[in-house]
């Protein structure tokens, strides 16, 4: 029974369809059965990460059955690339600013597009003993829960702009429940309000499924430039993690995150997958709709958008049997990766896009995807662009109409 036969809710009704029912929930825990005993032997006898990556470019219809799998090693998942995790004040620089980014040189910024051992930017980049932090903090009880974890599933709060949404807690399995970390990272202002809405923490620091995570000294005051942490860096801040799944704030979690990681990684033999934007699908159409709605300085995205430009970035042509993606223009909010060497190094280079120019991921996702492929034609990386109404339809997660008055800070990526 395939995967896409089972997110979608089961309706449990009496009579004559019993018997359909019971049989529908031993298929599901049949499913769910198998995904758990694969990624038992996976994680317990061989410690190793795995993705599929047979014959990659296969239709979602071919299941796990019909693919083989590559095994990677952590060492290995780990040997592309370390972090700078400490910048010095440069001789003779009289007015110097630590950066959560760290302070990255164009040449600097060119060789880390290539997929080979480096030490490249990738946030959490601190000053020198003694001086302030470069900001998204965490307790250590906290650093030290998200350093077991080996899925992760995770989303964000701050300023208070939305709700709060547990997963839907019946349709997430035990071992799930068991093994899968779930963690919203919230400020200290959204801190404050979830008691107010009705979401009280017990002792261990969850409400629900979530693990409620504080985030302290915000690297940036623009909140979504904040939010771009979490989104692209859960590689970061999930160390020991073999698979991650990102969900913006205002979505609900409806399905197993196992079945999720099959779905979208393993059916698909991918390392990354996102969905695309819903209307637009040209960096062009995207620049002229983030001027005409004042989402962005229009100066600093004409800088951006010429750079681009002059480093290769064509207009999207869905005629063009070599264009790589059915849409250049992504929908940040939902994530789901395989922490691979190109899948991690692809995270870096899009974050230090936003760190560098407009915090709008959306005009930089298409120009990193592009020339880390074309500057690395013998390493492919094998990412998973789907249709935003499928994944939705597949009721992964349920989207809720964000309230007005709390949705300033959640505008796509």
């Amino acid at each position: 029974m395939g995967a896409h036969k089972l997110l979608p809710a089961v309706g449990l009704r009496r009579g004559k369809r019993s018997g359909r029912v019971l049989r529908a929930g031993l298929s599901f825990r049949l499913w769910l059965s198998l995904l758990t005993i694969l990624f038992l032997l996976s994680l317990a006898l061989f410690g190793l990460k795995f993705i599929t990556l047979a014959g990659h470019g296969g239709g979602m219809e071919s299941g796990m059955s019909s693919s083989h799998q590559l095994l990677i090693t952590s060492n290995e998942a780990r040997s592309v690339c370390s972090y700078v995790a400490m910048e010095e004040k440069p001789l003779g620089a009289n007015s110097f600013q630590y950066r959560f980014g760290g302070h990255q040189k164009l040449e600097e910024r060119e060789k880390s597009f290539y997929a080979h051992d480096q030490t490249l930017h990738c946030g959490f980049v601190k000053g020198p003993p003694g001086f302030p932090s470069t900001g998204f903090d965490f307790d250590e009880k906290d650093m030290a829960y998200m350093s077991t974890c080996r899925v992760a599933v995770s989303s964000c709060i701050l300023g208070s702009s939305d709700f709060l949404r547990r997963p839907t807690s019946k349709r997430i399995s035990d071992f799930s429940k068991k093994n899968v970390c779930f963690v919203m990272f919230v400020d200290e202002q959204t801190l404050s309000k979830l008691a107010s809405d009705g979401h009280v923490l017990d002792n261990r620091g969850f409400v629900g499924l979530w693990r409620v995570v504080v985030v302290r000294n915000l690297p940036s005051k623009d909140m979504r430039r904040t939010g771009k942490v979490p989104n692209f860096l859960s590689h970061r801040i999930f160390p020991s993690s073999s698979y991650s799944i990102w969900l913006d704030s205002k979505m609900r979690l409806n399905a197993d995150p196992l079945l999720i990681i099959e779905y979208f990684l393993w059916r698909t033999r991918s390392e990354y997958a996102i969905s695309n934007h819903y209307d637009c699908h040209c960096v062009w159409d995207e620049v002229l709709q983030n001027k005409r709605l004042s989402k962005y300085n229009e100066t600093a995205i004409d800088e951006q958008f010429k750079f681009y430009r002059f480093d290769g970035l064509n207009k999207f042509d869905p005629s063009d049997r070599n264009t790589p993606l059915p849409s250049y223009v992504p929908e940040g909010s939902f994530i789901v990766q395989a922490h691979t060497p190109m899948s991690n190094l692809f995270s870096c280079l899009w974050f230090n896009e936003v760190d560098q120019f407009t915090s709008r991921g959306q005009l930089s996702f298409a120009y990193t995807y592009s020339k880390l492929r074309r500057l690395n034609a013998n390493k492919p990386f094998y990412l998973n662009m789907v249709k935003g109404h499928n994944i939705s339809q597949r009721s992964c997660y349920s989207l809720f109409a964000e309230d007005v008055s709390r949705s300033k800070f959640h505008e796509n990526a």
